[in-house]
């Protein structure tokens, strides 16, 4: 699947702190897939930042082709959003 990023999450990432490549990774090779409203799928990965754990959170809009990248965050509240199998 082709990803697109709209140049306000490309302002986004620098803003948070977050490597394009981390994003890229979690996009291509992502832990879990959550479901999310409006044909909204969350793409999320748990990563090291700076040396501290977090869930990377990519929100993507699978309706579109290329599917479009909504917006990214990293959490330190992993337990909250990760999904038991």
């Amino acid at each position: 699947m082709k990803f697109q990023f709209s140049k306000h999450v490309l302002q986004e990432l620098e803003k948070r702190k977050i490597p394009q490549r981390l994003v890229e990774q979690a996009l291509y090779n992502p832990e879990q897939k959550v479901q999310e409203v409006n044909g909204i799928t969350c793409y999320q990965s748990r990563v090291e930042i700076n040396g501290k754990a977090y869930l990377l959170r990519v929100m993507v809009n699978e309706t579109m082709d290329p599917a479009i990248v909504v917006t990214v965050y990293r959490t330190s509240k992993v337990s909250k959003y990760w999904r038991k199998p």
